[in-house]
């Protein structure tokens, strides 16, 4: 058995597969320590014909059908220690390559970080410290009339998908939590203790909304003006997901109409917003710097679970974070 990694970017491969991880899948599958990066690929025909398992990252290399089948015959298994495969995974799979994605890794430091604002959020800390820090009491007094806390508040949650389950379930059963996704079955909104609404439902009836919905034709631009105008005083639109589901001309402008709005977006389109954009001059638009995913040592948790999921398919176990193309239609 052979096994090799594949990325453009032998430091983060490095970054993400630890030396202890890298010498525990020498043992389990035979994976030898060269990054193989595309530029080194072209002259290689006939060296990888024996490989069973191609472990990557960031900086995986797309590769069309016909070459994956001239360099790579035996490819059984692409592991994939980040998150989204959009870029690169159709052709694999069109080959019978199996491809597995620690996304639901990156989920769990993307839900840590909505969780906490959307707790800070229900407590006003955003919309009260503005006027607190600058000396203005009566402001902040303002700020905090009908105050609801996080004792059975309204919250919005777009997209209960991996992130947005698992923030649903950080947040506990003290909050009257409502979720836009047409793709959540019955069974599953009851389990997770939450109630199905529409997409203008969740706006005017959540004072906190957190979107996590994935970047595709469906939900590009999904959410505009009339969505953000509704929402309830002092309300809190937090973007966690994908800056181009927001048409962001229309929330800059409805954040410079309503003061009492707040916007927190870890992602924009594009990232990071340009020099003139009006979110830079509003203060109630709060913008951090696509931060909300794995950073330091929190990515070493996707090769951990790449490397769980190879010893699962070596044992003929079910594997947990296997990639199908029906999953692409849908997946960020």
């Amino acid at each position: 058995m052979r096994s090799i990694f594949l990325a453009n970017d032998e430091n983060t491969v490095r970054r993400v597969y630890s030396p202890e991880l890298t010498a525990h899948l020498f043992d389990l599958c035979g994976l030898g320590s060269e990054v193989v990066t595309a530029d080194r690929l072209a002259d290689r025909a006939g060296e990888f014909d024996d490989v069973r398992f191609a472990f990557s990252t960031w900086g995986m290399p797309p590769l069309d059908g016909d070459t994956i089948a001239r360099l790579f015959p035996s490819l059984e298994c692409v592991f994939y220690a980040a998150g989204t495969v959009q870029y690169f995974a159709r052709p694999f799979l069109d080959r019978g390559v199996r491809v597995f994605s620690a996304w639901k890794a990156n989920a769990v430091p993307v839900a840590e970080f909505a969780a906490s604002l959307i707790t800070l959020s229900n407590k006003r800390f955003f919309a009260v410290s503005r006027p607190w820090s600058a000396g203005d009491r009566e402001g902040a007094s303002a700020a905090t009339q009908g105050l609801c806390g996080n004792f059975g508040a309204k919250v919005g949650i777009l997209g209960a998908g991996a992130i947005g389950s698992l923030v649903i379930e950080r947040l506990g059963g003290d909050l009257d939590i409502r979720v836009f996704d047409p793709f959540l079955p019955d069974e599953r909104a009851a389990s997770l203790g939450v109630k199905k609404c529409s997409l203008d439902e969740v706006f005017s009836e959540c004072e906190v909304v957190s979107c996590h919905l994935a970047n595709n034709e469906q939900t590009r631009g999904m959410l505009r003006r009339e969505h953000f105008a509704a929402m309830p005083p002092h309300g809190t639109f937090i973007n966690t997901g994908r800056g181009a589901t927001v048409v962001e001309a229309d929330l800059a402008a409805v954040l410079a109409e309503r003061p009492d709005l707040t916007a927190i977006l870890d992602v924009t389109d594009p990232e990071p917003v340009p020099p003139d954009s009006p979110f830079i001059a509003l203060p109630n638009a709060i913008l951090t710097p696509h931060i909300a995913g794995s950073l330091g040592n929190e990515v070493r948790r996707m090769g951990e679970y790449m490397a769980a999921e190879c010893a699962a398919y070596l044992r003929g176990e079910t594997c947990g974070y296997e990639v199908t193309p029906e999953m692409l239609a849908t997946m960020a």
